[in-house]
């Protein structure tokens, strides 16, 4: 049973930056993809990134294109979520996922399409 980790959450005033890591303790990331979901209250849980560990490809949703990058770290096996520039509407509690093998190019921001979740991290932006 794959179980995720999340860390790096926390309160930001808007512009600021955080990172977040994703990482399941004892098993390689090698054959899966990690997405990171959030999910505000009331609202649904909204795809956010997602990489394909083996090989790097990346998707992002438009509302964080040019703002957010997701990138791995194959010596810690661990995915990180860099936020920079963030907003109000940023504020929700973020999730990372897990599917196998690979991001799906017509449905990876599908909270459907991934199997193993982590507990969540809140992220709160405010002035």
């Amino acid at each position: 049973q794959l179980q995720l980790v999340e860390s790096g959450g926390g309160l930001v005033q808007p512009g600021g930056s955080l990172r977040l890591s994703c990482t399941a303790p004892g098993i390689p990331l090698d054959n899966y993809a990690i997405a990171w979901f959030r999910q505000a209250p009331g609202k649904d849980r909204e795809g956010v990134s997602c990489i394909t560990y083996r090989n790097g490809q990346t998707y992002y949703a438009d509302s964080v294109k040019g703002r957010f990058t997701i990138f791995r770290d194959t010596a810690k096996d661990t995915v990180h979520l860099q936020m920079n520039n963030l907003e109000l509407e940023d504020t929700a509690v973020y999730y990372c996922g897990a599917a196998p093998y690979t991001c799906n190019r017509k449905g990876w921001w599908s909270p459907y399409a991934f199997a193993y979740w982590g507990q969540g991290t809140q992220i709160t932006v405010s002035s």
